[in-house]
């Protein structure tokens, strides 16, 4: 039981983890990886900004490794947690929000909406000043209140 509630604990705090690296990482001194993510008039299919996915699983990976190699230790648990963030990141950033593979593009879950909607909001800024909504699974509450209390 405890090893979940590491697992859960790892994922809450990557959410707060994540907002912070992409409003002073990706919008700081890397935006040239994260600049084409931005721009929609790139025709390429993969992403300068995909590099931060590689760059992010790399702690993932060596924790679930060291973890595994140590009796499955707490090590092995931080490291799933920020593996199954990563998922969760992929499946809903780059396949819901941006239909990089066609699904759920017409969804009526009014939290997938939001979410969806608050990054399009991020993506109105082209530039990597002015930016808004840096959160990725819980984003201002202004745009859970548009799509769960509507009629």
């Amino acid at each position: 039981m405890i090893n979940f509630g590491i697992v859960l604990l790892v994922f809450v705090l990557m959410e707060g983890f994540t907002w912070i690296i992409h409003k002073y990482v990706m919008h700081g001194f890397m935006w040239r990886w994260h600049a084409d993510h931005h721009d929609p008039r790139h025709e390429h299919r993969l992403e300068k900004n995909d590099y931060f996915f590689v760059v992010f699983a790399i702690p993932a990976i060596i924790l679930l490794y060291i973890g595994s190699t140590q009796g499955y230790n707490i090590t092995f648990f931080i490291g799933l947690g920020i593996a199954l963030y990563g998922m969760a990141y992929f499946f809903v950033h780059d396949i819901f929000i941006h239909q990089r593979v066609p699904f759920l593009k017409n969804t009526k879950n009014p939290y997938l909406k939001a979410i969806r909607r608050a990054h399009k909001q991020h993506h109105k800024h082209i530039n990597k000043e002015d930016g808004e909504c840096f959160g990725f699974l819980w984003v201002p509450v202004q745009y859970f209140k548009m799509y769960f209390h509507k009629k």
